[in-house]
C-alpha cells in the first residue's frame, strides 16, 4: 500500500522540530526590542534557564506520549499514572528552584509564582501532549482497520471469483477424453477453448479490472465448451456486441449467470434453450440471461458447482454500490436475468 506523506517518518521528525522551534520562538519574536526585563542583570541567567526548562518540557511531552499515556492510561492504571505526573511536576519545580539558589544566590525565591509557572506550564505540555498521542493512536486503529476491511474484502472478491465450477470441468475433461478416442477433429480447437478459459482464471483474474472485450472472450469459450458439450440438446443463441477498447469490468463477473443458465437450464428439460444477449449503450452495459427452467426439479443438481447468484450480488454491492441494476425473475417458464452496469 502506498504511503501517505503523513505516514513518513522524516516528514513526521521534522515538522516536529519545526513546531518546537515556532512555539518557543514566539515570545522572542512578539516582545518588545528593549523591554525591562533585557535590562535586568540576571537577564542571561534567565535566558538560560529558560533553555534548560524547555528542554525539560520536551523530554516531558514525548515521556508522557510514548510511556505513559501507553503504559498506564491504556492500560487503566491511573494512580500510577498520576504518581507519574506528580513526580514529574516536582521535577520541574525542583529545576527552577534549584536555578534560583545556585544562580541568583541574592535574588528572593517567590514560591507561589514558581509553582503557578510550573503548574500552568506543564498542564499545557501534558494536555498536548496526551491530546497528540490519542488522537495519532486512533488514526493509527483506524487505519489498521481499514487496511483489514479493505484485506478482507480483497479476500473474499478472490475467493469469490474462483469459484468456477468443478463440476463443469471434469465434464468437460470427459467429453474430451471421448473426443480423443472417436479421434474427432474437434479434439484440438476444444484443448485451445480450454486452455484459453484456464489462463484467464488463473492469471487475468488477479487485476482489479479488465478490459471488457477479454471478459467477453472467456464467456464466448465457456459457451462454445457447454455447446460441445450439450450438442443439439440445447439450443443456446448468443449475441455480443462490445467494443474492442475502451470499457473495463472486474473479472469473473458476468460468467456466473451463465453457469447458473447451463445448470438450471440443461437436463430434463423439453425444448432446453439459452439465450445471452450482451451490448453496451451510452456507456452502460446491459446483459441479459434467459433459460427455460422446470419447476419441478427431476434431478439432483451438483450443490458445489457454479458461484451463485447470491455471491454475484454480494459482489456487485461491494465493486459497484449504486452504479448496477440487477432484475432477477420468472415468468411464462422461462429464468430471466437483466445486469445493468455503468462503466464510466
Amino acid at each position: 500500500m502506498k504511503q501517505g506523506w503523513y505516514q513518513n517518518k522524516w516528514v513526521i521528525r521534522a515538522l516536529h522540530v519545526f513546531a518546537w522551534i515556532l512555539l518557543y520562538s514566539l515570545p522572542y519574536l512578539l516582545k518588545p526590542s528593549m523591554s525591562e526585563h533585557d535590562k535586568d542583570p540576571n537577564h542571561h541567567a534567565w535566558t538560560i534557564f529558560g533553555y534548560v526548562y524547555e528542554l525539560a518540557l520536551i523530554a516531558f511531552f514525548y515521556l508522557n506520549a510514548w510511556v505513559y499515556i501507553p503504559s498506564f492510561v491504556y492500560k487503566k492504571r491511573y494512580l500510577e499514572y498520576g504518581a507519574s505526573i506528580l513526580t514529574v511536576l516536582l521535577a520541574l519545580y525542583s529545576i527552577r528552584y534549584t536555578f534560583e539558589v545556585v544562580f541568583l544566590p541574592e535574588h528572593t525565591i517567590d514560591v507561589k509564582p514558581a509553582i503557578f509557572f510550573t503548574f500552568i506550564t506543564a498542564f499545557f505540555i501534558l494536555s498536548t501532549s496526551t491530546a497528540f498521542q490519542m488522537i495519532k493512536d486512533r488514526l493509527k486503529e483506524d487505519r489498521l482497520a481499514s487496511e483489514q476491511v479493505n484485506e478482507n474484502l480483497q479476500t473474499e472478491l478472490s475467493f469469490l471469483r474462483s469459484q468456477v465450477s468443478p463440476h463443469f470441468m471434469f465434464n468437460v475433461l470427459n467429453n474430451m477424453v471421448a473426443l480423443a478416442r472417436k479421434k474427432s477433429d474437434a479434439l484440438e480447437p476444444s484443448l485451445i477453448k480450454l486452455s484459453s478459459l484456464m489462463r484467464y482464471m488463473l492469471y487475468e483474474t488477479d487485476e482489479q479490472k479488465v478490459p471488457l472485450a477479454k471478459e467477453t472472450e472467456y464467456l464466448q469459450s465457456y459457451i462454445d465448451l457447454q455447446q460441445q458439450r450439450f450438442g443439439k440438446n440445447v439450443t443456446i443463441t448468443v449475441n455480443t456486441d462490445v467494443p474492442e477498447t475502451g470499457y473495463e469490468i472486474e473479472p469473473m463477473l458476468l460468467i456466473p449467470f451463465v453457469e447458473n443458465a447451463f445448470k438450471h437450464g440443461t437436463g430434463l428439460i423439453m425444448e432446453a434453450k439459452i439465450d445471452i444477449n450482451l451490448e453496451i449503450r451510452d456507456k452502460y452495459l446491459f446483459f441479459t440471461v434467459k433459460n427455460k427452467y422446470n419447476d419441478i426439479p427431476m434431478e439432483i443438481k451438483d450443490k458445489t458447482s457454479g458461484i451463485g447468484l447470491s455471491n454475484v450480488s454480494r459482489r456487485l454491492n461491494l465493486l459497484y454500490n449504486q452504479h448496477y441494476k440487477l432484475d432477477i425473475r420468472k415468468q411464462d417458464g422461462w429464468f430471466c436475468v437483466l445486469l445493468q452496469l455503468n462503466l464510466h
